[in-house]
């Protein structure tokens, strides 16, 4: 008998294997194939002859890419956006979160349940787009960092964390004279960093990649983020955004693989904080879903 669930161990772990072997597969090929359409020969490219490996090499894109400044005026867009707004983001989560964790809180369930509520229930873009009016924030920088300044379910996420954290010490440092503040400050936070890297990794993907509100709310072109000028790239396919980017006939060939730069470029920061922040956003997770 013991023989037997044995075997049927190894063939479950090999078949999970070969399941997550294929699932790694499924989510690199895309990556891979836009890596290699990126610095590929521009005419092997524009014959759609790449779909694995490189054929050739030329930079030609990337050197198209840097020379454009309207795409870094939109990168550094994104990285204002993304500091700015993740910052604030984390901040109001964890004044929210800390407050509604203590159990003798008189208010807790009250506000909890009208933070449930928004989860369920949104006034819809055409209140949202006139209350953005009205309060003047419309074609300004302020919209993308206030509109979304704090996420329901990463209130909750990080209000379950909390509840984790013994009751003594907190009342141990309410002995020593320390306010509310001052606990969320000096004790709390040092004891949730897992949770706060998971909210900054939330966030700060949210927030880069994040196109819709620009497309509703920024007209200008000077205060658009990245991700929006992707979209008329790749999406809208805008024919005056290809030409600010390829001018010449010489430059023709490598209008294809632009679009694969591009992403490339608006990709690799996250793809380069990501293995920082991976420990801390399985440690985090994890602890966060003990309770409910």
């Amino acid at each position: 008998m013991a023989v037997g669930s044995s075997s049927a161990g190894k063939w479950a772990d090999a078949a999970i294997t070969c399941i997550m072997l294929a699932v790694i597969v499924v989510c690199l090929y895309p990556l891979l194939y836009v890596f290699s359409m990126s610095i590929s020969d521009p005419l092997a490219a524009a014959r759609q002859e790449v779909w694995l490996w490189p054929k050739g090499f030329s930079l030609q894109s990337y050197k198209l890419v840097i020379d454009n400044p309207d795409i870094w005026t939109a990168y550094a867009n994104t990285i204002f956006y993304t500091v700015v707004g993740t910052a604030l983001n984390v901040v109001v989560t964890l004044l929210i979160a800390y407050p509604l964790s203590r159990r003798y809180f008189v208010l807790r369930m009250p506000l909890t349940l009208m933070i449930v509520f928004t989860m369920l229930f949104k006034g819809g873009l055409i209140p949202t787009f006139t209350l953005v009016n009205r309060l003047g924030l419309y074609d300004t920088r302020l919209v993308l960092i206030l509109l979304g300044a704090v996420g329901v379910w990463y209130v909750l996420i990080a209000r379950t964390f909390f509840e984790s954290i013994p009751e003594t010490v907190i009342e141990s440092a309410k002995l020593d004279g320390a306010n509310d503040l001052v606990i969320l400050w000096r004790i709390v936070a040092p004891l949730s960093m897992p949770i706060i890297a998971v909210l900054i990794l939330f966030y700060a993907v949210e927030h880069w990649n994040s196109y819709f509100s620009a497309l509703i709310y920024l007209p200008s072109k000077e205060l658009q983020p990245l991700q929006l000028y992707l979209v008329k790239v790749l999406v809208d396919n805008t024919q005056s955004v290809a030409d600010s980017i390829v001018a010449s006939e010489e430059k023709s060939l490598a209008i294809m693989q632009v679009k694969y730069s591009i992403i490339i470029v608006s990709t690799l920061p996250i793809l380069l904080v990501y293995p920082f922040l991976q420990k801390y956003f399985v440690k985090g997770v994890m602890i966060g879903a003990i309770k409910g």
